[in-house]
């Protein structure tokens, strides 16, 4: 890769990996393997909840919108790194990065909400069983997921707005696979990225609340599923929501760890690790998680795959 000039070019230099051309090929092999696995997982689950009217209750609508979610979060980044270390050469445009920060704040606040309204829809499910229906009504339900999507644009525009108003004096050598915020503070000369700490400190607040609604909902399902007399559905039950509570806890982790941590000259490979936590590991877990251990899905999938038709019966969420 050319180094030269990269103080005064235009773009950024994303230097990640080994400088071994055979190393950056495998690697490029690697992410292109686990991007189309995220990509088949969730077109999958996307294509069932919409084709089978039986998997249209607000479990289903969410968890299309999750998947949804989860491919154009994996597509802001992996497609990018996987061009760049295929070619050797890690040159990204000025508006390309301004592109990557805007969708990946965006869609990661997007995946902390929608996470929290999944968890409050399992509560009122479990918790609340005679007022579920009018507690999650067609309506509510979409309004829930335009503004979670609202949401994750303002802070988008939040995130970038305070990013590029930076003055970028010093070489412009990103030390990460992909336009990573707390990088692009290091290239600052001055105390202009105080914007950015400040929109860090407002999101970190929000997520904390996310979280804190997310375990007080599980709290009151475990509470709930330990009354319940037979212990295959406790069983059934735990197994279902621990993990949930699990991807939850990881995904946020692992996020604050790495934009709270001091950013280094020469990163290790344990850095490079900490990043792909949060930014290929979710995407690809969630629908294994989330989706693909259910029943239902199980059986619409094998009824996709084997070509037979899906029924046209009007249920709870058709209308969504």
């Amino acid at each position: 890769m050319v180094m030269a000039n990269v103080t005064t070019m235009s773009g950024f230099l994303l230097v990640v990996f080994s400088n071994n051309r055979e190393l950056q090929i495998l690697h490029a092999l690697l992410f292109l393997l686990i991007y189309l696995l995220t990509l088949t997982e969730n077109l999958l689950i996307i294509t069932i909840t919409t084709l089978d009217q039986h998997l249209q209750s607000p479990m289903y609508y969410f968890l299309k919108h999750l998947s949804l979610l989860d491919l154009s979060f994996i597509s802001v980044t992996v497609p990018q790194s996987i061009e760049n270390l295929l070619t050797g050469n890690g040159y990204i445009a000025h508006s390309q990065c301004i592109l990557q920060v805007f969708f990946f704040t965006s869609l990661a606040w997007v995946e902390v909400a929608i996470l929290t309204v999944m968890s409050y829809d399992r509560y009122a499910a479990i918790c609340l069983p005679l007022h579920y229906e009018v507690i999650m009504d067609p309506r509510a339900c979409k309004r829930v997921v335009i503004a979670v999507w609202l949401s994750g644009g303002i802070s988008g525009i939040l995130y970038t707005a305070a990013t590029f108003s930076i003055t970028f004096c010093r070489a412009k050598i990103i030390h990460q696979f992909f336009c990573d915020i707390p990088q692009l503070l290091k290239l600052s000369c001055s105390n202009d990225y105080l914007g950015v700490i400040g929109v860090a400190a407002f999101m970190t607040v929000l997520s904390f609340i996310c979280f804190v609604s997310i375990v007080f909902s599980y709290v009151h399902i475990f509470s709930t599923v330990l009354r319940i007399p037979s212990i295959e559905g406790r069983s059934k039950a735990f197994s279902t929501c621990l993990p949930h509570l699990f991807v939850v806890s990881f995904f946020l982790s692992t996020g604050i760890f790495e934009f709270l941590r001091p950013t280094s000259d020469s990163p290790t490979a344990s850095d490079i690790i900490i990043s792909i936590f949060y930014t290929v590991v979710p995407p690809t877990l969630n629908p294994m998680i989330y989706s693909l251990r259910n029943e239902a899905m199980k059986g619409a999938l094998r009824k996709l795959l084997l070509g037979g038709e899906f029924t046209r019966k009007k249920t709870f969420l058709s209308c969504c």
